[in-house]
């Protein structure tokens, strides 16, 4: 839906994973929609030289979080929002319900 504004769709799915994880890493963001890691470390690194985005380490791993300081953060997350309670169900519950801790130990499945 907004990939024609954003100018691709790895730009749209990268949005979308922040929206709802709030943080993530190129690798499980092109993993999650199968899209190429290249143009998912693209887009990255673009909405973070466009100040959208900051980046820290985590161990070994570059994290990707909104950055708080951009002027127009609250209504960039309102649009992708809207975009977003737009998508498919089926589309949610695909990309969107994953687990993000693990499972307690003993704990039946």
């Amino acid at each position: 839906m907004l990939n024609k504004l954003f100018g691709s769709v790895s730009a749209e799915k990268v949005f979308y994973y922040l929206l709802v994880y709030e943080k993530g890493y190129a690798t499980k963001i092109s993993a999650l929609f199968g899209l190429p890691l290249n143009s998912v470390q693209k887009q990255l690194i673009k909405f973070e030289e466009a100040g959208i985005l900051v980046s820290f380490l985590e161990g070994k791993t570059r994290l990707f979080t909104w950055n708080p300081r951009y002027p127009f953060l609250s209504e960039l997350k309102a649009l992708i929002d809207k975009a977003f309670q737009y998508l498919p169900e089926t589309e949610k519950t695909e990309f969107f319900q994953q687990r993000t801790r693990p499972r307690r130990t003993g704990k039946p499945t």
